[in-house]
Order: structure tokens, then C-alpha cells, then sequence
């Protein structure tokens, strides 16, 4: 048992990093393709949660209620679904008012001088 993880390292990697990570990356991106605010993305990655940890409960034997690894999981699933938002909006603000915003870093923009 790790800090992280709770049965094994391949099982957190795969249930929770690579399918539910994968999963919340794309429900903020589609939660920002409707324009809608993150929190809504947030909000959708707390039921995401109880699957990922009902997951790993009947296939692996984790425990079901155990809030330390369901806030790990949350905050990873969250820092997913965060990243998969703010690249779909970055895109949106650059091409969709390109004469208007220019991009400014990674991940953010400001409005053209």
C-alpha cells in the first residue's frame, strides 16, 4: 500500500490514471466545448470518481469507501479534467477570435495591442 495507491501500482496506473484520467480530460474538454464554466467539469468528475473507485473495488479488492484514496483520485481526475478545459478554451479564444486574442504562454492568452 502506498500513499498514492492502494492494491497495486499497474492497477493505479490503468484504472486510474490512463482510463479515468482519460476519461476526465475528455469531459472537460467537452464541458468547455459547450462553453460552460469548469466547475461544471468538477462537479462531473465527482461522479467519475465513485466510478474510478468502484472500479478498483471489484476488480481489485480496494475498498470501496475509503476517502483518502477517493480525494487522491478526485485530485487527480480534477487536475485532468482542469487541463482538458483549459486547452479546449485556449483553442477557442485563439481561432475562434483570432482578430481579437493572441496567445500569450502555454495555456493562456491576452487581448492584441
Amino acid at each position: 500500500m502506498g500513499v498514492l495507491w492502494e492494491v497495486g501500482l499497474a492497477d493505479f496506473i490503468i484504472v486510474t490514471l490512463v482510463l479515468g484520467g482519460g476519461a476526465a480530460f475528455m469531459t472537460g474538454r467537452a464541458v468547455a466545448r459547450s462553453w460552460e464554466p469548469v466547475a461544471k467539469a468538477i462537479a462531473w468528475i465527482v461522479l467519475l470518481t465513485c466510478a474510478v473507485r468502484f472500479i478498483h473495488f471489484a476488480l481489485f479488492h480496494g475498498t470501496l469507501l475509503s476517502m483518502h484514496y477517493y480525494l487522491v483520485d478526485f485530485v487527480l481526475l480534477a487536475l485532468a479534467a482542469v487541463l482538458g478545459h483549459r486547452l479546449t478554451r485556449f483553442r477557442q479564444m485563439t481561432r475562434r477570435y483570432a482578430w481579437a486574442i493572441e496567445p500569450s504562454g502555454l495555456l493562456s492568452w491576452r487581448q492584441r495591442g
